[in-house]
């Protein structure tokens, strides 16, 4: 009997968007390391090139790296078109791109209210629609979007942030919903606490990852790298009768009060 690894990815074109740093660029090296062709994006060229270059020379393998505004419908549909015929059909897309901003609700501003969905959630529902065409066309596909546990769970001072990771939950589905009949597979990511750029306010605060320890069943925060084995099953052919759900790497937090 032959083995068929139901989990490679070898070869297979990757977008994973907000890729230059932190959950992004950790979910872009597991890709990259299991043989995927990486495509990673960011607005800032300069800084997306050094990455590019970097995780290229550490895996060895083949990395493109694409500036693009992914909450720019225009951008996004153009880099669509560019990036199939530059570099191949994208067959993997993993909607990374996010951003926290935390204060108290009475204070919050309607221009970071207006950001963090349009970052989070908006931003998702352009780069899945865009890509998906391809793929629909070609009868298969895998959109991975990057939740949270405040798809599930609210916490004081990021209620905006907790609507559009719940918005992208339900994203998610519908999405599903609507692709599914075509071969594609879309699926959610869902990360607890782990230790990034994202989070170092809340890492560098005693009482806080005093809370987390104790709140968390695993007992710390999480590493990225334990978000790839996820990861790749998810967008491998492994996932391929999974469909619309929630995959929660949270060392526990949302299975217990």
């Amino acid at each position: 009997m032959t083995g068929h690894n139901v989990f490679d990815v070898n070869s297979k074109i990757a977008l994973v968007t907000g890729s230059s740093r932190g959950i992004g660029l950790a979910l872009s090296a597991g890709l990259a390391e299991a043989g995927a062709v990486v495509v990673l994006n960011g607005r800032d060229a300069e800084s997306l090139e050094a990455t590019r270059a970097q995780l290229a020379e550490r895996t060895g393998a083949t990395v493109h790296a694409y500036a693009f505004d992914v909450t720019d419908s225009v951008a996004v549909a153009r880099a669509a078109r560019t990036m199939e015929n530059e570099v191949g059909p994208v067959e993997i897309v993993v909607n990374n791109t996010g951003v926290q901003h935390r204060a108290p609700l009475l204070e919050f501003a309607d221009d970071d209210f207006r950001r963090v969905l349009d970052t989070n959630l908006t931003s998702a529902f352009y780069v899945g629609r865009e890509f998906a065409r391809g793929m629909v066309a070609r009868g298969h596909g895998k959109i991975v979007n990057v939740c949270s546990v405040q798809s599930e769970l609210g916490r004081a001072g990021i209620a905006p942030y907790a609507a559009s990771k719940g918005g992208l939950k339900m994203l998610t589905r519908g999405m599903c919903a609507d692709l599914a009949p075509f071969g594609l597979q879309v699926n959610a990511l869902a990360p607890g606490y782990f230790d990034t750029e994202l989070t170092k306010a809340l890492v560098d605060d005693p009482d806080f990852t005093q809370w987390l320890a104790k709140r968390t069943p695993a007992g710390r925060w999480g590493r990225t790298e334990e978000l790839v084995g996820s990861l790749l099953f998810l967008a491998s052919s492994a996932s391929d009768f999974v469909n619309g759900q929630i995959l929660y790497v949270d060392g526990g937090m949302t299975a217990v009060v």
